[in-house]
């Protein structure tokens, strides 16, 4: 019977670390009621299904994303919220997959902006949305598009585009994270000029072309693994 209470106390600690998107070792032991021994041999044994990743402190949740038809399209934005998980931050969001990575810590403030919600990749938008951005003040957004040329930004929902526009009115720093991969296409709703945010988190698959595209631009550009030219 020993290897089915381990495969069912693994996963309920999996299940622990999805909803969380991070856990320390000594809240993982008190929910389990067992050693933080026995919980590093069981985070040992996930990490190698490749569902989890160990960290200094804690674990983080590296198996699939909220099921939204369409949510890989903001997959990126979702991995930055994953790292952010376990820090003491006040975080704002119009994604229903990142508030519900955050809705059960206690090491973090949640604002949830309602408003109609997108169906298809779980964020809500809209004049509602919108209204509620014009009353927040916000250090950095994180915004995540559909692709980028050289009029800049864009995603494929003009209301989207509309209450993303509201969240750059929002914050201090803007930053997009965004894959190679939507460079040098177009969507159907044009968000920003490329000048107007402030930080691009890119792969490091970008090409050197665009590379100097975006620093001519005047925007600071971060390869993720890599380098950071601003």
């Amino acid at each position: 019977m020993a290897p089915v209470v381990a495969d069912e106390r693994r996963g309920q600690l999996l299940e622990l670390v999805r909803v969380r998107g991070f856990a320390s070792l000594p809240e993982l032991a008190g929910q389990l009621a067992v050693s933080e021994s026995t919980v590093r041999r069981d985070l040992e044994y996930l990490e190698d299904q490749g569902v989890a990743r160990r960290t200094h402190g804690g674990v983080f949740y590296t198996g699939q994303s909220p099921e939204f038809p369409h949510f890989k399209d903001r997959q990126v934005a979702y991995e930055v919220a994953q790292l952010l998980a376990g820090r003491p931050l006040q975080v704002v969001t119009n994604s229903m997959p990142v508030a519900n990575l955050f809705a059960s810590r206690t090491d973090s403030d949640l604002v949830l902006i309602g408003g109609n919600v997108l169906k298809r990749s779980g964020i809500t938008i809209g004049p509602y949305a919108n209204a509620m951005l014009r009353d927040i003040n916000v250090r950095r957004a994180v915004i995540s598009v559909a692709a980028v040329n050289d009029r800049g930004f864009f995603n494929s929902n003009i209301l989207q585009v509309e209450t993303q526009r509201a969240m750059i009115a929002a914050a201090d720093e803007v930053l997009v994270v965004a894959d190679s991969t939507k460079f040098g296409h177009s969507s159907l709703a044009h968000l920003c000029p490329l000048a107007e945010i402030d930080r691009l988190i890119v792969d490091n698959e970008i090409s050197e072309d665009w590379r100097s595209r975006i620093v001519a631009a005047g925007v600071a550009l971060t390869i993720a693994g890599g380098t950071d030219n601003g």
